[in-house]
């Protein structure tokens, strides 16, 4: 399965390494995932979006009161 967030699409990125005398080097830096059960099924989410659900979820909580 690729490295991807399954929620909002997002892949990895490409960087470069630079040494002392300037030379590049491509990189790829992966982003964060990790594995949760949304809906009854296992998917790869990245921190980013378990943030976002978070912090929804907590305001819609804070309305309720």
């Amino acid at each position: 399965m690729a490295k991807r967030c399954s929620v909002c699409g997002r892949g990895s990125t490409s960087g470069t390494m630079r040494s002392h005398s300037n030379r590049k080097t491509l990189k790829r830096q992966n982003i964060n995932l990790q594995n949760r059960k949304m809906d009854g099924q296992t998917v790869k989410v990245c921190v980013n979006c378990l943030k976002t659900k978070k912090k929804s979820a907590a305001k819609k909580t804070a309305a309720k009161k």
